[in-house]
């Protein structure tokens, strides 16, 4: 059924408008799955026999899009997060059992079915605050069948919601224990393999790394890149968040899709990765969860025109987070930046870092019908307030929906 949306507030993030791309008393026409017309109500034609929504003067906004989480996991690090706060160091807590060996041993423990379960209410907690689109990545198994079975679970989540699930192999996370030492090992014998495997099996969209001291260097990382582009696979880095190795510039060489993190990257790394249209994705849950002091370089950022992204980063160890909406504010205020930024960080330039925008992120004419009702006067409530939901109603991929399954 063809569905119109009227007495709307659109934010449409669409590139060819100012701001925000808002439309005071819009109205859109949804067909199929996809938007087939948006415009101000007057040039707007309601066809007969449609299903007419009065959004009563709200703010409508593209669904929101969540591109960088390690949404798959098994349990959870609050003994570690106790241990910190009473002042174990993280040599203490390692030796504990803790740490990302810690989140191996619990993934590995799990059946893929299992993994699906404990999921689901953070994937749900997601959906229930506007989320259509969200990335999960793979990296706590280390070995070929454990990254394999990460990756079905996030392949079966979209099959148990509503919302796409976009996957990224993240192979290259952590060296396990025992390959300590030989991570050109553990690339060429656990990593690239498992990686083909994904390719396969169909179960891959992205392939990702941590590129930092106590990870994989810039030369390790060349060679999984250069396997995903041998592959047809799009790249994307965890880069310069400890430390600067110029992991920016490297993925800015490689095209990325994104490079997340960036606490450390300097003004060459943000003047490659704009030329190159790498997003750089802005983590603020890590940054606040590991008090972190210093900043992404957000002023180089504006000054090159990189296009900023926002996510919750969701994994257990560092930004136990599933709220963009919190991470919103999140950045507003640690990371200072604007209503505009936080949003379009989201939507738009949420879908560039997925490699999505030709579908989704914007509400223009072709998208496909991923929106968030909102009941706000203005755009700049979903960035203000803490700890409240606003959303009034969910569309994804033009379903209307009032619950998490419906």
């Amino acid at each position: 059924m063809t569905t119109v949306l009227t007495n709307a507030r659109l934010a449409t993030m669409a590139p060819g408008l100012p701001g925000l791309g808002v439309i005071e008393n819009g109205s859109l026409v949804i067909d199929g799955g996809r938007i087939v017309a948006v415009g101000a109500a007057n040039d707007i034609t309601t066809p007969s026999g449609a299903d007419v929504i009065d959004c009563e003067g709200r703010c409508v906004t593209p669904g929101l899009i969540d591109c960088h989480t390690h949404l798959v996991h098994a349990g959870n690090r609050a003994k570690e997060f106790e241990m910190r706060l009473a002042g174990a160091s993280y040599e203490e807590i390692a030796r504990a059992g803790g740490g990302i060996v810690s989140s191996v041993r619990q993934v590995r423990e799990a059946s893929e079915e299992d993994l699906v379960t404990q999921t689901l209410p953070r994937l749900d907690a997601l959906i229930a605050e506007g989320v259509t689109t969200v990335e999960v990545k793979s990296g706590y198994g280390l070995t070929v069948d454990d990254e394999l079975k990460m990756l079905r679970a996030a392949r079966q989540l979209g099959d148990e919601r509503r919302v796409a699930v976009t996957t990224t192999y993240l192979g290259a996370h952590a060296t396990p224990a025992d390959y300590r030492g030989r991570n050109r090992a553990f690339i060429e014998e656990v990593v690239l393999p498992g990686l083909r495997a994904a390719k396969v099996q169909g179960l891959v969209d992205a392939v990702d790394g941590f590129c930092e001291g106590i990870a994989f260097s810039p030369e390790e990382m060349r060679i999984v890149f250069d396997a995903a582009k041998s592959l047809g696979l799009p790249v994307k880095l965890h880069a310069d968040q400890l430390s600067n190795l110029h992991g920016a510039a490297l993925a800015a060489e490689y095209q990325a899709l994104s490079a997340d993190h960036l606490e450390y990257t300097d003004e060459e790394g943000a003047a490659a990765m704009t030329q190159a249209g790498t997003v750089a994705v802005l983590l603020p849950g890590a940054y606040y969860f590991i008090r972190e002091t210093k900043k992404p370089p957000i002023e180089f950022f504006r000054k090159h025109g990189t296009a900023m992204a926002l996510a919750t980063d969701c994994n257990p160890g560092t930004s136990p987070l599933t709220s963009l909406l919190l991470t919103m504010n999140m950045a507003a205020t640690l990371f200072h930046m604007t209503v505009e930024e936080c949003l379009l960080g989201v939507t738009r330039n949420a879908a560039r870092a997925l490699g999505r925008l030709d579908t989704v992120g914007t509400i223009e004419v072709g998208k496909q019908a991923d929106l968030a009702i909102w009941s706000v006067e203005s755009p700049a409530e979903l960035v203000y307030r803490i700890g409240f939901n606003p959303l009034h109603q969910r569309i994804w991929n033009g379903h209307i929906t009032k619950g998490i399954l419906s």
